[in-house]
């Protein structure tokens, strides 16, 4: 029974808790012993607050009954690049590790106030700088599915949590993928919302970044977004307010929509496994069967030049927070340098360039309502430990090429350009049990289609049931 509840979803908890079937402190304590019992083997929190979260726990057990928030005495995990007031921030890096802010990122606030209770600080790669989470602050983070392989990054530290059972839902940020890859690579459903639609307050909104939630079940997702949908005044790029509530869009009727797909890797030396792209073709004969208009063709994708043109942007505003200090990891050093060698001329061809490309890769939603592909290339990605090696031998430039060489983010990426909407569904699973993600794509700021649609295919396809061995 405690397994099961460790596996309810937020909502459901939520109900627990208001219908006084459990209490917020009998939550917390079930997931701190679980914290106590897994995280050793998995490292997925650096960070526990466990008194605080009783003592959370206990306050809201005293508090009056009315107009309590939505997820009132449930808790959460806080992926540790975002600020916490009184608990320390370390971002992943030595740099940073005893930093206690004294102010919560705005995603943390929206979430306290909901009535979330926080377990503590989840793992991530130094600076959130990567698609795997092995930090040399903290140690690597593992996949409850398999303890030989990554739950990827930089959110990995959020999938592995709630993966094992160790939280309910777990925020996670996406800057390329680090929402969208860890929910693939652990069986999660992972939304990276439109741009502008969470604040990044009270830091600048990048182009490219974005707060969101990993979590077992659609309706979470939505439900979580309509928390976090709460744009600043000053916001540079507000996302247009939905129609309705987005947990209002979770079994609405989808219509017939019009719905492109590839599983064809965008340029070598990208290799799409033949697992992951089965997955892919499975899940477009599904949407097919469920009354949509299915036909083949990949978006017009920019090729290799993308990853430079990425790179310029993003060590650009990475070495704008970032210290230049010994602490860092040799490839964030690196990263610090090539950006403050990067001059202005450069730096505005790559924002030219980065505008072009995505109006290219956005051309395709003229002729459909919802793109489908893989969410990740590599079926079963593995630990990195050459790249790990690299680091150790202070070779930034042989690790940055380990780092693109076997675990690239093709599919993922461009959809940070273009600031479009993109979910990865756990739809799937290899011959031994290892999830498989397909990531579904909209239009700009049509979230509301794509939780209708992935709300359809979690009704007829349903995951639920699936846990790893570990986590029983």
């Amino acid at each position: 029974m405690t397994a099961d509840l460790a596996f309810a979803s937020a909502l459901e908890q939520a109900e627990l808790v208001r219908t006084r079937v459990v209490s917020p402190l009998e939550l917390v304590d079930l997931y701190l012993a679980r914290i106590d019992r897994l995280n050793p083997e998995l490292n997925a929190y650096i960070t526990v607050t466990a008194d605080l979260a009783r003592d959370a726990a206990r306050k809201a057990e005293r508090a009056p009954s009315d107009d309590r928030p939505p997820f009132f005495g449930v808790p959460i995990s806080i992926k540790d690049l975002q600020a916490t007031a009184g608990v320390r921030t370390t971002q992943g890096s030595r740099a940073f590790f005893d930093d206690v802010p004294d102010h919560d990122a705005r995603c943390v606030s929206l979430l306290r106030q909901a009535g979330f209770i926080m377990l503590g600080k989840t793992n991530t790669p130094e600076l959130g700088a990567g698609p795997f989470t092995e930090p040399l602050a903290f140690g690597p983070c593992l996949n409850p599915w398999d303890l030989t392989r990554t739950p990827s990054g930089s959110s990995g530290g959020a999938a592995s949590a709630l993966a094992a059972g160790l939280c309910p839902i777990a925020q996670a940020s996406d800057a390329g993928g680090s929402i969208r890859n860890p929910a693939a690579a652990c069986g999660l459903v992972g939304l990276k919302p439109s741009r502008g639609r969470v604040s990044n307050a009270p830091f600048s909104n990048d182009w490219l970044s974005t707060a969101g939630v990993l979590t077992h079940t659609v309706a979470d997702t939505a439900a979580a977004l309509d928390i976090l949908s709460a744009p600043v005044f000053g916001d540079p790029w507000p996302a247009a307010p939905p129609a309705r509530a987005f947990l209002g869009e979770v079994g609405a009727a989808t219509g017939a929509l019009r719905i492109a797909f590839t599983s064809a890797a965008p340029y070598a030396p990208v290799v799409v496994e033949d697992p992951v792209r089965e997955a892919v073709q499975t899940t477009a004969r599904w949407l097919e069967a469920l009354g949509h208009e299915v036909f083949e063709q990949a978006p017009d994708w920019p090729g290799a030049e993308l990853n430079e043109v990425m790179a310029d942007i993003a060590v650009a505003r990475f070495a704008a927070r970032a210290p230049a200090s010994e602490l860092l990891e040799p490839i964030n050093r690196m990263s610090v340098e090539r950006a403050r060698n990067l001059s202005v001329a450069a730096y505005v061809t790559a924002v030219d360039k980065f505008q072009v490309f995505s109006r290219r890769l956005a051309s395709i939603f003229h002729q459909c309502d919802v793109a489908l592909m893989p969410t990740t290339a590599v079926a079963r990605p593995p630990l990195s430990g050459s790249f790990q090696a690299a680091l150790a031998a202070a070779d930034p430039r042989a690790a940055f090429a380990e780092l693109v060489s076997y675990f690239p983010p093709p599919f993922t990426r461009p959809w940070n350009i273009t600031g479009q909407p993109a979910i990865s569904l756990p739809l799937h699973t290899d011959e031994t049990g290892f999830p498989i993600g397909v990531q579904l794509v909209g239009r700009p700021g049509a979230e509301a289609t794509l939780l209708r649609l992935a709300a359809q295919l979690e009704a007829a396809h349903p995951w639920r049931d699936r846990r790893p061995a570990m986590a029983a």
